[in-house]
């Protein structure tokens, strides 16, 4: 749980519940410390809240006054919801626009989409290139294609845009923690702890460590719409580009299933 302190006169939190309780046990905090906590109606001293009452029963007698909370300072506001769900297909509609353009250079490039789907680097690293465009797309806009028609905004905790060097790092956290290169095993196990990881704490890891924040805007219509057109086209492009040959190397390379397609074409013939 997160909670936030009074202390020296200044707000300050949130901090988790125990790192509260370690400073309770270093004499840091005292009894009389005002402290505040989601579903909390208003500031009260530690000493009163269940949360940590036990702790100064524990603790060596403290002496302190309680310290006077100012009836003016307002409990903070609530963690941000992670809108994990927005972001998640935010991210996708990126990852999936990247990869139709990428197949379809591939293919106008001349290179056999078969060789370079057997090339194990190649399909791990081919997600960089994204991630390095995402990088300077989030330095000078704060968004990417995805996130901008979802009403996502990216941006540091003091609301300043992110600088080169800090959207590098975001961008690269989100490879190695939040996408796993795009392996699907890998990631769906980071897929799944970043969603755990936002629902405890309010934003992704990466986020967390690089104390960005994300704010949402409200869905318009008209691009939820270019979303969805958009998002289709891309895994269309995909299918057309790489399928056919996927089916022409499953036809020359298994007797077997050659033998069903033309018993199949058979049949169609008798029962036209």
């Amino acid at each position: 749980m997160d909670v936030w302190i009074i202390q020296n006169g200044e707000k300050t939190g949130p901090i988790h519940d125990f790192d509260v309780r370690k400073r309770i046990e270093s004499g840091e905090l005292t009894a009389g410390t005002p402290a505040w906590h989601e579903g909390q109606p208003a500031w009260l001293p530690l000493g009163e809240i269940d949360l940590f009452s036990r702790e100064f029963n524990l603790a060596p007698s403290r002496h302190e006054p309680p310290v006077a909370v100012d009836e003016t300072v307002s409990p903070p506001p609530l963690p941000p919801q992670p809108h994990s769900m927005r972001r998640f297909w935010a991210r996708w509609f990126d990852l999936c626009l990247f990869s139709g353009i990428w197949w379809l250079a591939i293919w106008l490039a001349g290179r056999g989409i078969i060789a370079t789907l057997n090339q194990p680097w190649i399909m791990l690293l081919h997600f960089v290139p994204w991630f390095v465009l995402e990088t300077l797309l989030i330095h000078r806009f704060g968004t990417t294609p995805g996130k901008w028609l979802l009403g996502i905004c990216v941006s540091n905790d003091n609301g300043s845009p992110l600088n080169l060097a800090e959207a590098t790092r975001r961008s690269a956290r989100v490879l190695f923690i939040g996408l796993g290169f795009g392996w699907l095993p890998l990631s769906i196990i980071c897929q799944s702890m970043a969603w755990f990881t936002a629902r405890r704490i309010g934003r992704p890891l990466w986020d967390h460590a690089g104390g960005h924040q994300v704010t949402m805007q409200p869905l318009q219509p008209l691009r939820l719409v270019a979303y969805v057109f958009t998002l289709f086209f891309a895994l269309l492009l995909q299918f057309l580009v790489v399928f056919p040959p996927l089916w022409q190397e499953a036809i020359r390379t298994s007797p077997e299933f050659r033998e069903q397609l033309e018993q199949l074409r058979k049949v169609q013939q008798k029962n036209p």
